[in-house]
């Protein structure tokens, strides 16, 4: 009995789970005050654009494009989390033309000319962000794939 219990759970161990199962199980686990604009946030990046697959990177929910990280949950902030729009880890040329994409809603606040942040403090600011997230969403995708 003893030998089918540890097969089983080496079996459990050597299925990897899959990047929409990873999330789900972070979600389950997650202990954060904003979890549930976390979770609508999450939601609506997922319907912006069905070309983005989802993991968990970095401790956190990322979404990715041509199996490339692109956009990454920061939850380590106090009474807010952030969204980090990027390019992957590794470090790109350096875009010398300014921003990568025109934020017209302005509210991403710029790191460098590929990486800049969205941040969320309530379930009001998620609902008052959503159409312009969506909006930057695609842009920032489509800018990162040139």
């Amino acid at each position: 009995m003893a030998a089918s219990k540890k097969a089983e759970s080496a079996e459990k161990k050597s299925k990897k789970l899959s990047g929409p199962e990873q999330v789900a199980e972070f979600m389950n686990t997650l202990e954060h005050p904003l979890k549930a604009e976390i979770a609508e946030v999450r939601s609506i990046i997922l319907q912006a654009n069905e070309q983005l697959s989802e993991h968990i990177k970095w401790k956190a929910p990322s979404f990715c494009c041509d199996h490339e990280d692109r956009i990454t949950f920061n939850l380590h902030g106090k009474g807010y989390f952030t969204l980090v729009f990027h390019r992957g880890a590794k470090v790109k040329d350096t875009i010398e033309h300014g921003p990568l994409i025109e934020d017209a809603t302005g509210l991403m606040t710029w790191a460098a000319n590929d990486r800049a942040t969205i941040r969320f403090t309530d379930m009001d600011d998620v609902q008052a962000k959503k159409e312009p997230l969506t909006v930057l969403v695609n842009q920032w995708i489509d800018a990162a794939r040139s």
